[in-house]
């Protein structure tokens, strides 16, 4: 025959109504202490929100205004690129000018020397021609005119030429 246990001698039984008691005697102030820190962290998790929302909202706005500051300095970038094309253009014309108004210099000086050598040139051969002419007509007076004698002289007048005229130029 089987001996049936009274309640209170099953340790078990202890077990849970220890537990039982503990939960009622100290479960206002432990569900007190626990719903307390959990406030605590719930206020603290509604700060923290509250200051990324703040915290975010202030990097918007730090983003527009970096946004707006990238567009107002293309826009000067843009404007600084036109005003340098335009003062490179401008250089260019007056670099073309100025090199255009030289050459326009350099080509009336090499005129200019030309037409002088030119000159100068003529006043060889007058120079030149005059000498023949005056020692042709002073054989002509010291010899006599014959016609052979003139042709002779006319000759020699004009064989005389170039080297009179190369006489001239070497000196």
């Amino acid at each position: 025959m089987e001996h049936e246990a009274s309640f209170f001698a099953e340790p078990r039984n202890w077990v849970v109504l220890a537990f039982v008691l503990f939960f009622v005697l100290f479960g206002r102030k432990i569900w007190g202490a626990l719903a307390g820190i959990l406030d605590a962290r719930g206020v603290a998790v509604k700060a923290e929100l509250e200051e990324a929302s703040r915290l975010r909202r202030e990097a918007e706005s730090m983003l527009r205004d970096a946004e707006k500051q990238r567009a107002d300095a293309l826009t000067e970038a843009k404007s600084l690129i036109q005003g340098a094309q335009q003062e490179a253009a401008r250089l260019s014309a007056a670099a073309s000018a100025e090199a255009e108004a030289s050459a326009k210099r350099r080509e009336q000086m090499a005129m200019d020397r030309i037409a002088a050598a030119e000159k100068a040139a003529v006043d060889d051969v007058r120079l030149a021609a005059a000498d023949v002419a005056t020692s042709a007509a002073r054989q002509v007076i010291a010899q006599g005119l014959t016609v052979e004698t003139d042709a002779v002289l006319i000759d020699q007048a004009i064989n005389q030429l170039p080297t009179a005229l190369a006489g001239r130029r070497a000196a």
